[in-house]
């Protein structure tokens, strides 16, 4: 398996969120973010903050090129795909405590067959997805807006994609574990967006390489990162952001 979740640990409240570090083989880190795609490609999001994509949802033609120039990005392309990396994340947190209740789910067909054959149209849970995206912020005043993410989602891996010495801490881009000072703002199932001064930061994954903060979504999982004071010259913060989800 090309994720290490051996040393992930977890913390519960208000939500179960983590880090595993490190996330990669040194090896394959060094290739991904030896290969990690230029700002050009990438679609700038306001409305999430001070923040640039590159996804299957944003500039797709983009980013489906990029991959398939990259033989070591297809690689990890068809990996997030596959079943296995799913049953691999929910094993591991399953392993510590946070039983989500989901599967893998069969071959849709296969399994719409059964079910006719049963006499019913009941298929079970929507199968699961994984996808990942490129992301960037500018270490001059680079964010992430306070939100709990999409109610599709169920899992999210944030992976840091910056090599040794390439990131002063001073600038910031922690990942802030947040909860929100106003007790009406706890249930945000349908995420909607809060401000930095409305929320209450409880711990902060510094951002540093070859880290993986993983985390279930869930009606109160508030998480952000804050302006961040870097010089307007200074470098990107380059993730990579897996969300396993349910599919439609």
């Amino acid at each position: 398996m090309m994720l290490d979740f051996g040393k992930l640990t977890l913390r519960y409240e208000p939500y179960p969120i983590g880090l595993a570090r490190p996330a990669l083989a040194p090896e394959l880190y060094d290739r991904l973010t030896g290969d990690y795609p230029p700002v050009e490609l990438f679609e700038y999001k306001p409305e999430i903050g001070k923040k640039y994509s590159l996804s299957e949802r944003n500039n797709r033609r983009q980013y489906e090129a990029f991959v398939g120039r990259h033989p070591h990005w297809q690689a990890f392309h068809a990996f997030v795909k596959s079943p296995e990396f799913i049953e691999q994340t929910l094993s591991a947190l399953k392993e510590r405590g946070v039983d989500l209740g989901l599967k893998v789910s069969p071959n849709r067909l296969a399994k719409l067959l059964r079910s006719i054959g049963r006499g019913s149209l009941h298929t079970g849970q929507p199968p699961l997805s994984a996808r990942f995206e490129f992301s960037m912020l500018p270490a001059d005043g680079g964010s992430v807006i306070p939100h709990t993410d999409s109610p599709g989602k169920s899992i999210t891996l944030v992976i840091s994609m910056v090599r040794d010495g390439e990131w002063d801490q001073r600038f910031g881009g922690g990942l802030d574990v947040n909860r929100p000072k106003d007790p009406r703002l706890y249930y945000n199932e349908r995420n909607r967006q809060a401000a930095f001064e409305d929320m209450e930061i409880l711990e902060t994954f510094p951002f540093l390489p070859n880290q993986a903060v993983v985390f279930v979504k869930t009606f109160n999982s508030w998480h952000s990162v804050r302006p961040m004071t870097g010089p307007a010259d200074g470098p990107m913060r380059k993730t990579l952001t897996i969300n396993i989800e349910l599919k439609d």
